[in-house]
């Protein structure tokens, strides 16, 4: 066992080559007081590679597909109205994270670090971007973990009605039972992960033979209207069905954040996001086409959750309930994967400085559990104040803000580092590259548009993270 002694008169930079492969304890000087030291135990506070390719896929899958493909469809059908447009649509986001995939892939096995789209933006573009990107990332998750757990609760609520008094509380209890899982350690959890994912893709590919294959019990309307477009226009329709279509989508890049603990990321992320992302766009289209098949437009448009109407037509009164059941397990996929990708930003921002150090914390079972205790509190928190939801309106946004900053950061890093080591390069650089930056960027111009409240909510946000980062800095 080595031990490594550093003194320093005029501030250090201590690499994180060094700090990966110590295993003992670091003494760092404090600047202000030399004589004071911070003593780091390396051993305890490293990630574990523990995982691979199939992980990689499930918690991809996991990360992505939620409740949104259940439930979006309607909202979607009415925003559009014509069946060629809903699936273009559906497509055409497919494709923006398919490509967004391939960039990331070079970021990723370039920087194999916990953390994603805040380690990106970090290296290249220095610490406050690095922060706002961090901060972004992680409170837009949080809010979509406490909004899952709510949507949960009810569901429990719907199978059991005596609880529908307790839906707070059943909520919570589901953050806290997570919590306690992730705390035995990573091997159980990417294990539960691939299982849960699984059971979620079998499920959905079940429902969309279902759909096709069973003839339905009621009578549905032959009428197959197409309906004009959006009240407010045709780009204004579009527009909000983009946004809703991007807010299923958001997970594509999960597998990115585990980068530092896969086995060999630059064989394994790759393989990890290319047959997920493919996987979740057959999926999605799918799942759209077995719903046109079932419903009417004018239907599908005036439903809040499609699915259980379909199969309820199907299969007659009473059988909804199978959907709930579908919809529970699609729950819980996704928060497992965010309750394991989520506390790894905060951690790597704490290793960098830009965080409380108390989030470095690191389990015998490889998980930061401090990271996890305070991710978790963060969603219970927004529960209680009911604040999950304004939140999760302007999500969109700050998941789209990330996807920007890390299509620009692969520019900066080619420019400004052509040196790094690159396992894997983005296909098609530099045009898939910076047509992915513009499409990113007019399609946050356009939520400000098309959402005005919500976007000055988040460009507010921006504008409060300068002292907010000083202070933690500090």
């Amino acid at each position: 066992m080595k031990v490594f002694a550093i003194i320093v008169n005029q501030g250090f930079d201590l690499s994180y080559a060094i700090l990966q492969s110590c295993k003992a304890v670091v003494r760092i000087p404090c600047q202000s007081n030399p004589a004071n030291t911070l003593r780091i135990d390396m051993a305890q506070n490293q990630l574990k590679k523990l995982l691979g390719v199939g992980f990689g896929v499930a918690v991809t899958i996991g990360g992505t597909i939620g409740t949104g493909i259940l439930r979006k469809p309607g909202p979607i059908a009415q925003d559009i109205g014509d069946p060629t447009l809903i699936i273009a649509v559906w497509l055409i986001v497919g494709v923006y994270a398919l490509a967004g995939s391939l960039s990331v892939m070079e970021l990723g096995t370039m920087l194999p670090k916990a953390g994603g789209w805040y380690v990106f933006a970090h290296r290249a573009f220095g610490n406050y971007a690095g922060f706002i990107i961090g901060i972004s990332s992680w409170l837009g998750s949080v809010s979509a973990m406490a909004f899952g757990a709510a949507v949960m609760s009810e569901y429990t609520a719907l199978l059991f009605p005596s609880a529908v008094a307790y839906q707070k509380t059943i909520a919570i209890g589901i953050l806290i039972l997570f919590v306690a899982f992730h705390s035995i350690g990573v091997r159980l959890a990417s294990r539960a992960q691939e299982v849960m994912s699984v059971l979620k893709a079998v499920g959905l590919l079940a429902f969309v033979i279902v759909c096709f294959a069973v003839t339905p019990k009621e009578s549905a309307l032959t009428e197959n209207t197409i309906r004009p477009l959006a009240e407010g226009g045709v780009w204004l329709g579009i527009l909000a069905a983009l946004q809703s279509v991007f807010y299923t989508y958001d997970g594509w890049h999960t597998a990115a954040y585990f980068t530092e603990e896969d086995v060999d990321p630059s064989r394994n992320l790759p393989r990890s996001m290319i047959s997920g992302v493919l996987l979740i766009i057959g999926i999605y289209i799918l799942v759209n086409l077995a719903l046109l098949y079932v419903l009417p437009v004018s239907t599908l448009a005036g439903s809040k959750l499609p699915a259980a109407d379909a199969i309820q037509l199907l299969f007659g009164p009473g059988s909804a309930q199978v959907v709930t059941f579908l919809l529970m397990i699609s729950i819980m996929g996704i928060i497992n994967a965010q309750i394991m990708f989520n506390p790894r930003v905060i951690f790597a921002m704490g290793r960098d400085g830009l965080f409380f150090r108390f989030v470095n914390q690191v389990n015998a079972g490889g998980t930061p559990m401090n990271a996890t205790m305070l991710t978790a509190g963060a969603s219970i928190l927004m529960i209680l104040t009911n604040t999950y939801g304004k939140l999760s309106d302007i999500a969109t946004f700050f998941f789209v803000l990330c996807y920007a900053s890390a299509f620009a950061a692969l520019i900066r890093l080619r420019q400004t580092e052509p040196n790094l080591a690159r396992p894997v390069r983005a296909w098609g650089y530099p045009f898939s590259t910076w047509l992915l930056l513009m499409a990113s960027l007019a399609f946050l111009v356009g939520v400000v548009i098309g959402d005005f409240s919500s976007g000055m909510y988040a460009i507010g946000f921006i504008i409060v993270s300068y002292p907010v980062y000083l202070l933690i800095k500090r």
